[in-house]
């Protein structure tokens, strides 16, 4: 993989394309598995959810960034409509592509749509362990505002939940 990647190389899209689905599914459990241990089912998990997002997806009210560099998606976020709220969500990036402004970009880019739409709150779920991910969405007002034990995923890990209000 190339080194010296600048943000002017990767393409955001807005739009689904066939295979859109199952690359994004593929991601999570490649990055998760390889990167953090977590069992096979965080695959399922995404599926299932990312199903649910697509046959009812309102463009009015949801959004979805596929980033692609040459052609290959290497990371994605969606908001997803929660009626009052909005939901962060599918948001990942290959090894390489971090570090360069692509999660700032990401995240100016849901921030954005966030006010456009007019939703006055957004949470996201997540899990410990991931300290440059809370970073960011605290960098952006998300606050911490629940955490619990959990073998989701097999392993031990405490699930957060991320809130903000705007």
């Amino acid at each position: 993989m190339e080194t010296n990647i600048t943000l002017d190389q990767i393409h955001i899209r807005t739009t689904f394309k066939a295979g859109d689905l199952g690359y994004i599914v593929y991601l999570h459990g490649k990055i998760y598995m390889e990167e953090y241990q977590f069992s096979r089912s965080i695959e399922t998990y995404v599926a299932k959810s990312l199903c649910e997002f697509i046959e009812s997806y309102n463009p009015e009210k949801e959004h979805i960034w596929i980033c692609e560099y040459e052609g290959k998606i290497i990371g994605s976020l969606a908001l997803v409509n929660r009626g009052e709220k909005a939901q962060l969500r599918y948001f990942i990036l290959e090894k390489s592509f971090r570090g360069i402004g692509l999660g700032t970009k990401l995240m100016d880019l849901f921030m954005q749509f966030l006010q456009e739409k007019e939703y006055h709150s957004a949470y996201l779920l997540t899990t410990d362990g991931l300290p440059a991910s809370a970073h960011l969405y605290q960098k952006y007002g998300f606050k911490l505002v629940e955490q619990y034990n959990s073998l989701a995923f097999g392993k031990p890990l405490h699930e957060q939940r991320y809130e903000l209000n705007l």
